[in-house]
């Protein structure tokens, strides 16, 4: 009996320093939980040096597949593809999903530029470092533009290009920058805002833990974000000369790239396919799956 009721004190205490360290630190909790379900469902965990700097990513699907990267944007990391993924394994490809340089569990280091120019080097030497030759490629925001400069710079190592929400174009921002380094609670709902048309109310204990992050790692999207508003990496001159096959995917009610940048895009690459997406605004490839996943499996099998 006493036996029994130390055992029961202990799972009380265990439930309540779990609990606790939830409240304080929900972001690492949430994260090891993303990290887990990736394990068990198979994904793979792993690590490459690029150019003396440690890139983590995530691969999924056959070995033998066509081999098909995904090139996430500011502020994030390679987990956002998690809903678009599956779609494509399934059809039998190989996805490789990098965390770039200063995102996710890449390093971050203190004298790299975070240029789109400099992170599209080291997706190049992401992919000869797995040896991987020729690729389908395929970017979403900050990493459209990423994947663009990789097209040109490699013309015969990207099979075909896929395009969501893609930065790129010389055209000024149309929303107030700094909101992607939100400093309070108010500036943090504006960013949610700006990026789906149907943010969900988040937790007080969730908001200050993500503020704590944007205050830790915030540097490094403030560089990136300095670099591209120099508009130093435009690639309007460049994509004429993109031969490939272009997939092009946009929200409508996209409020940080206009549903018009899609449309210039589409002009500037004659043999693109745009598709526009109802309803989903500028996170398409994750808020409206449903009807992205199908579309970029059809694209990848023509």
């Amino acid at each position: 009996m006493k036996l029994l009721k130390s055992a029961v004190w202990l799972i009380i205490i265990v439930v309540v320093v779990l609990g606790a360290g939830f409240l304080l630190r929900p972001l690492y909790y949430l994260n090891e939980l993303t990290y887990f379900q990736e394990w068990k469902s198979g994904v793979e965990s792993r690590d490459v040096n690029v150019a003396g700097v440690r890139m983590h990513y995530l691969a999924e699907g056959p070995a033998s597949g066509q081999p098909v990267v995904l090139v996430h944007g500011l502020g994030v990391r390679a987990e956002e593809w998690a809903a678009l993924a599956p779609y494509l394994v399934q059809a039998g490809y190989r996805v490789y999903m990098p965390d770039l340089p200063g995102y996710g569990r890449s390093e971050k280091p203190a004298d790299f530029s975070y240029s789109i120019h400099d992170e599209a080097a080291m997706v190049a030497g992401f992919m000869d470092a797995l040896g991987l030759k020729r690729v389908d490629l395929g970017g979403w925001s900050m990493g459209g533009g990423i994947v663009q400069h990789v097209a040109f710079d490699h013309l015969d190592r990207v099979r075909k290009l896929m395009l969501f929400d893609a930065v790129g174009l010389n055209e000024p921002p149309v929303f107030d920058t700094r909101l992607f380094t939100p400093e309070n609670a108010e500036q943090l709902g504006q960013l949610e805002a700006l990026l789906t048309p149907h943010p969900a109310e988040m937790p007080g204990f969730i908001t200050r833990d993500v503020l704590k992050y944007f205050r830790r790692d915030g540097w490094v999207i403030q560089r990136a974000m300095a670099s591209m508003l120099t508009r130093k990496d435009a690639t309007d001159s460049m994509l004429p000369q993109l031969k490939m096959p272009v997939l092009i995917v946009w929200g409508a009610e996209d409020r940080i790239l206009p549903v018009s940048q899609g449309e210039t895009l589409h002009r500037l690459l004659p043999q693109s396919e745009l598709d526009i997406i109802q309803g989903c605004g500028h996170l398409a490839p994750k808020e409206c799956t449903a009807e992205v996943g199908p579309r970029v499996v059809a694209f990848e099998n023509e």
